[in-house]
């Protein structure tokens, strides 16, 4: 699917380019979100305070490695740009925008799921939950997992050496993660490992990626945290 490591080494050597030692998946951080609703792609859905603090833990991570960093992408949606800035001042860095890590399509972007006029009690809304192994809710899995790979083979050849951090969102993070592993795309939400400002690691090994990592550098903060973003 990606080429073997001859042919693509071969081209990367052509082209003077040495591919990324590592790819950092990071999940951005708490958003302000008084309402509680699935935000999705829905514009101004910013950091909350401690969404902020989460962020700078999820640098303050990635700078304690000490391993050379030198390209960050973003997803071009408000919460990932802002989790980005903190990563961005302590690598020195500039992020660019990066289409292919945004948040999937969703049927129920600005509703809450549950309790009064929650979106499970509305008739109309329950013809998207026919099937949830597609999900029938949103974009299909297998399509976020084509383009999360995509993106992340093309930011591991990106750069002359050094790691790659990608500030991404919890579901297009978690169906890498099943796809690198190994595992079915479909899975129960509420059992995904992927926490606010969370960082997946993963290296490139032939032709395929292995996951190497994972750690929750703001799991301290996260008792305080509403995360109903995305389902």
């Amino acid at each position: 699917m990606f080429g073997s490591r001859h042919s693509r080494g071969w081209a990367a050597r052509r082209l003077g380019v040495v591919p990324a030692s590592q790819i950092h998946l990071v999940r951005h951080g708490e958003v302000f979100n008084p309402d509680e609703v699935l935000y999705g792609r829905l514009p101004n859905f910013g950091l909350s305070d401690l969404g902020h603090r989460m962020a700078k833990a999820a640098a303050d991570d990635l700078v304690a490695r000490k391993r050379p960093v030198s390209a960050l992408y973003t997803s071009p949606l408000q919460r990932a740009r802002e989790s980005g800035q903190p990563i961005a001042r302590a690598l020195a860095l500039t992020p660019a925008i990066e289409d292919r890590i945004i948040e999937p399509t969703n049927a129920f972007e600005g509703r809450r799921m549950r309790g009064p006029g929650g979106a499970l009690r509305d008739p109309r809304m329950w013809r998207f939950l026919w099937n949830p192994w597609r999900p029938a809710w949103g974009e299909p899995f297998t399509s976020i997992s084509d383009r999360m790979l995509a993106a992340m083979t093309d930011a591991y050849a990106s750069v002359d050496d050094g790691d790659v951090v990608m500030v991404s969102h919890q579901l297009p993070i978690w169906t890498a993660h099943r796809t690198v592993v190994g595992e079915k795309l479909a899975h129960d939400p509420r059992k995904r490992r992927c926490a606010l400002s969370s960082i997946t690691t993963f290296e490139r090994r032939g032709d395929h990626f292995v996951e190497v990592g994972y750690v929750d550098p703001a799991a301290a903060l996260a008792a305080a945290a509403i995360d109903v973003g995305a389902v």
